[in-house]
């Protein structure tokens, strides 16, 4: 009897401090990578994607196919394998190639790339919280914060930025973004601009624990878990980074509900995986008030595929 070889495909997540990649054959993940972004520019990031592919090849034991496509979602704006303002990733806030870059570190294998949380919502409405709906806002909170929108089933793309959340004003004037903009929603809930903001704190005299934490744990960059330690020994910065986010959040995620009416919005990244639902509970409680609308509010859920909801999503873009 004749079976049809295993389909071999890989899905990378490239983000602003970890590169995680899985590789599944007929759908099913057999092997893992996790590795640091570099942040020494471009063709590092490149190399360090194509070596997580090969990790993740390794992970897997057995030989298996050859592997047939790459996923990635990457920050910033795609055209076509074309990544930039990327503000988050050394090297790609200009133009880089990074597909033709990773598909020939592989070895010519064809590599798709999409935006990073566009790609994260397409696994969450594939194969996670976002199955039973027909529209939803994915949100991932992580060294910035991005947005992935599905319109009738599909993404929308707009003319290749849409959905862009990070970059709504919740603060007219207000902290400066990533990207050079101020009162960006990525300004408050992007662990680099509560980092920012901590740091300015800090200098200016606010007792905290933050720093001392990231020194005890061998960090240059703070995490969600170093807030997360920093608020159980009741850091009052800390609890005033998430108070921040939560607001944030709360006032961006209303004023898209309030254009789009969507059945849905999925709350992922580092801050909704430290925090839970507790977290994400706190933001639904924050909108609802804002909301045209209070008594027919979207579902406001936890990404179900947590950590893996970017890698996914570009398994899925990948045809795995």
């Amino acid at each position: 009897m004749c079976t049809e070889p295993a389909r071999t495909v890989a899905g990378v997540d490239l983000g602003g401090t970890k590169i995680q990649t899985v590789v599944a054959r007929n759908g099913v993940v057999v092997g893992r990578a996790r590795q640091t972004t570099p942040d020494s520019g471009a063709d590092d990031v490149a190399e360090a994607v194509a070596e997580s592919v090969r990790r993740a090849i390794d992970d897997a034991g057995s030989p298996g196919p050859g592997l047939l496509a790459v996923g990635i979602g990457a920050p910033g704006r795609i055209e076509g394998g074309v990544v930039s303002h990327g503000p988050n990733i050394a090297g790609l806030k200009e133009p880089f190639p990074l597909g033709p870059a990773v598909s020939g570190s592989l070895g010519g294998v064809p590599v798709l790339l999409d935006n990073d949380v566009s790609v994260a919502t397409l696994g969450e409405l594939r194969r996670g919280a976002g199955r039973p709906f027909r529209s939803l806002l994915g949100v991932f909170v992580g060294t910035g914060v991005g947005g992935g929108l599905v319109m009738d089933g599909e993404l929308w793309k707009g003319r290749g930025a849409a959905a862009e959340i990070g970059h709504v004003t919740v603060k007219p004037e207000g902290r400066r973004c990533g990207c050079g903009g101020r009162g960006h929603l990525e300004a408050y809930a992007g662990r680099a601009g509560m980092e920012a903001k901590a740091r300015r704190a800090a200098a200016g005299g606010k007792p905290t624990v933050v720093f001392d934490l990231m020194a005890e744990r061998g960090r240059d960059r703070m995490t969600s878990g170093i807030i997360a330690r920093a608020l159980d020994r009741d850091d009052e910065l800390a609890a005033e980074l998430i108070d921040e986010a939560v607001w944030a959040l709360g006032l961006a995620l209303a004023t898209a509900q309030n254009l789009l009416d969507i059945e849905a919005i999925v709350l992922g990244g580092g801050l909704a995986e430290r925090f839970g639902q507790p977290f994400v509970d706190r933001v639904a409680d924050e909108l609802r008030p804002r909301l045209f609308v209070p008594d027919h509010p979207p579902a406001v859920l936890a990404a179900e595929l947590g950590d893996l909801s970017g890698a996914i999503g570009a398994l899925v873009l990948a045809g795995g």
